[in-house]
C-alpha cells in the first residue's frame, strides 16, 4: 500500500541515498575542491532524489507486505 507512514519512510530513505550517491559521483569531476560547482551538484542531486521518489510510486519491496 502506498502513502503509508512506512512507505514514506522507505521512499525518503531511498531518495536521500540516491541524492548522496549522485553528489558523491559528481565530486571527482572537478580538478580541485575550489573548482566544484556546488549549485550544479545540489541541483542534480535534488533532481535525482525527486526521480527516486517518483520511481518509488511503482512500489517498494520494503513495504510490499502492508
Amino acid at each position: 500500500m502506498i502513502f503509508t507512514k512506512s512507505w514514506w519512510r522507505a521512499a525518503l530513505v531511498r531518495a536521500l541515498r540516491t541524492m548522496a550517491q549522485t553528489a558523491a559521483a559528481m565530486l571527482p569531476t572537478a580538478a580541485a575542491i575550489d573548482a566544484v560547482n556546488w549549485r550544479v551538484i545540489a541541483g542534480t542531486s535534488l533532481l535525482a532524489a525527486l526521480a527516486s521518489l517518483l520511481t518509488s510510486l511503482g512500489g517498494l519491496p520494503e513495504v510490499s507486505g502492508e
